[in-house]
């Protein structure tokens, strides 16, 4: 057992570096459009947007975090949103909700091959489990309905009258979050949330205001909604840390919000305004600060599971990146007579090493294996009588 607590004490030690959320914003050579949407895979490398009203109307990808940009499979559709599995193999998009057409579209080979279901209501925002299984959408006046087949069948839920938003999901697709209008005329909207993938629904004390994005962390405990600025609501970002029982305002400036993002972890956050620069935060959104960002007209944003690597879309056709190397904690917890060494999965690849003394060290041939409940890198160890060390490096 001493042998672990050395360990733990020594990957802390290796990995524990200054940290700074990415400032600094790219554009990227992506194509002028009017983009919609945005979303990652958990590692940030495979990026999707989909656009809406000018061509090219497609649905593009970057499986370079960025880098360059191609189109797929997709039909050229007005496209309204997009949501992606972990691995970005798994996606939904759907055509722009207002233009009230019961199609959706399907891919399970990162946008390759498209599949498309109308046997749907029609579908306004996404949100899915990290396996890409289990899937939520809001279906505005129509309400809430979930998939547990990648999108292949929909069930309705029991949810109230209303007109149905914005909607998050934990990695596990077990809770849930969506706003809900009550009064189209002001759309003043409320924050309902679900702990048994959607069966029942909780009306949660979020203030009413025009709730326009909603992201949540891998266990759905750290919640952060975004609202924006109406003749009959003020802009806003309220925050939760237990799963949306209470609420708490967030120390940002009256911006109007379009969308907010978060890690894994709901540590790193990144919120989008019109014609504002971005502002990210690096403690659950407790202090925010400007990025290194023009100010456009920011229509989403999305986020690796770190946090280290962030997209976001402009409405006047760019999008843009930014990128810092991830320092990532090893985490170590006794698992069955075992223990489990993890980590958040890293928007940049690591090589998990062993040493004996700190002085030489080796290449771990044991592959870590990503838990989909958690985005959480995980490797088993057996217990020893001799002192081990680990640590992740870059290759």
């Amino acid at each position: 057992m001493n042998s672990f607590r050395i360990l733990l004490a020594a990957s802390t030690a290796l990995l524990t570096a200054n940290f700074a959320l990415a400032q600094t914003w790219t554009q990227t050579s992506a194509p002028n459009s009017s983009w919609s949407a945005v979303a990652s895979s958990a590692d940030g490398t495979k990026l999707l947007a989909v656009a809406f009203g000018k061509s090219p109307s497609r649905i593009y990808i970057s499986t370079n975090s960025g880098v360059s940009w191609t189109t797929n499979g997709a039909p050229n559709e007005m496209w309204g949103a997009i949501a992606s599995s972990a691995d970005g193999n798994t996606l939904v998009a759907s055509v722009a909700f207002y233009l009230r057409t019961n199609v959706i579209y399907v891919s399970t080979n990162a946008g390759a091959t498209w599949t498309s279901n109308t046997n749907v209501p029609s579908l306004g925002f996404f949100a899915c489990s990290a396996d890409g299984r289990k899937w939520i959408a809001s279906a505005g006046s129509g309400g809430i309905y979930t998939s547990t087949n990648s999108g292949a069948t929909w069930t309705s839920n029991n949810v109230p009258n209303g007109f149905w938003l914005c909607v998050a999901s934990s990695a596990d697709g077990t809770k849930l979050v969506a706003a809900e209008a009550t009064n189209l005329a002001t759309y003043i909207s409320h924050i309902y949330v679900s702990r048994d993938s959607g069966n029942t629904w909780i009306l949660t004390s979020a203030p009413g205001l025009t709730w326009d994005s909603i992201s949540t962390s891998a266990d759905g405990k750290k919640l952060v909604a975004s609202a924006a600025l109406t003749a009959y609501t003020s802009p806003a970002i309220y925050r939760s840390t237990d799963s949306g029982t209470s609420w708490v305002p967030a120390s940002v400036p009256g911006n109007t919000w379009s969308s907010v993002a978060s890690s894994a972890d709901g540590n790193k956050l990144v919120a989008a305004a019109r014609y504002e620069p971005l502002y990210v935060s690096t403690n659950a959104g407790e202090i925010w600060s400007l990025a290194d960002s023009p100010s456009v007209g920011w229509q989403g944003v999305a986020s690796s599971a770190d946090g280290n690597k962030l997209v976001a879309i402009d409405e006047s056709g760019g999008i843009w990146t930014s990128q810092t190397t991830p320092a990532p904690q090893m985490n170590i917890t006794p698992t069955y007579g075992n223990f489990t060494l993890s980590w958040l999965v890293p928007s940049t690849n690591f090589v998990m090493q062993q040493s004996s003394d700190l002085g030489s060290w080796t290449d771990m041939t044991n592959q870590p294996v990503l838990n989909l409940t958690n985005l959480q890198n995980e490797v088993m160890l057996s217990p020893s009588s001799s002192s081990g060390f680990y640590r992740l490096k870059t290759p």
